[in-house]
């Protein structure tokens, strides 16, 4: 059989997985659809277990494939969520800012990425809705910005239904992915060669072999 073409690969610079997650009502998915399609519902359906969506996006000079990964909140489907965590590079954590329940619970999402996606994936906390009338929220923008300081994490306010900060969400995350595979590619690169090195050259092996599965 042929080997498959060069340019197989030749559509993007980089490929990054992001998962979407947080309490169910939250968003998730209507920030996903006015992402990757531009639109808006409010008869939105229930994720049941996972559903994804892809937009590629150019940033920096650089084509980046983003595979957008959309959970379900349900506790009953969180068994099935806990699968993805592995493979993400990049983790929005959604919470409703007319919902205290839904911002208190995201320190028990922050705990399963803790305990099932990689050390170094990148995070972002996103408080959604935030068109809806003052009058409604539950959530100030500064108890939202206290919890991204103290995890160490960026923080935006969104609007799925008026489009607010939903372009900046998305990009601001891809490019701290990008930035740490470049680093994590450069680092590695110089080490490849020190072949007299034992201990470089398991270190750069190691690090090519996790380059290579980011990049799956």
């Amino acid at each position: 059989m042929a080997a498959p073409p060069a340019r197989a690969r030749a559509d993007y610079d980089y490929l990054i997985k992001l998962l979407l997650i947080g309490d169910s009502g939250v968003g998730k998915s209507c920030l996903l659809l006015r992402f990757s399609d531009g639109s808006f519902t409010t008869s939105f359906i229930t994720t049941i277990g996972i559903d994804f969506k892809i937009r590629t996006i150019e940033l920096d000079g650089k084509r980046i494939k983003l595979q957008i990964w959309d959970t379900a909140g349900q506790e009953r489907f969180r068994t099935i969520t806990t699968a993805y965590y592995r493979g993400a590079m990049g983790i929005l954590l959604v919470y409703d800012v007319t919902d205290e329940s839904s911002f208190n619970n995201i320190r028990n999402w922050i705990r399963n990425i803790e305990q099932h996606a990689s050390d170094n994936v990148n995070k972002i906390l996103i408080g959604n809705k935030a068109d809806m009338d003052e009058s409604k929220r539950a959530v100030p923008t500064s108890k939202g910005q206290a919890l991204a300081d103290e995890y160490g994490i960026k923080f935006f306010e969104t609007s799925a239904k008026t489009n607010l900060n939903v372009e900046e969400v998305f990009f601001s995350i891809a490019r701290d992915i990008k930035q740490r595979l470049a680093d994590t590619d450069s680092r590695a690169e110089p080490q490849t060669i020190k072949i007299n090195q034992p201990d470089a050259s398991a270190g750069a092996a190691q690090a090519a072999q996790k380059s290579a599965c980011c990049g799956s």
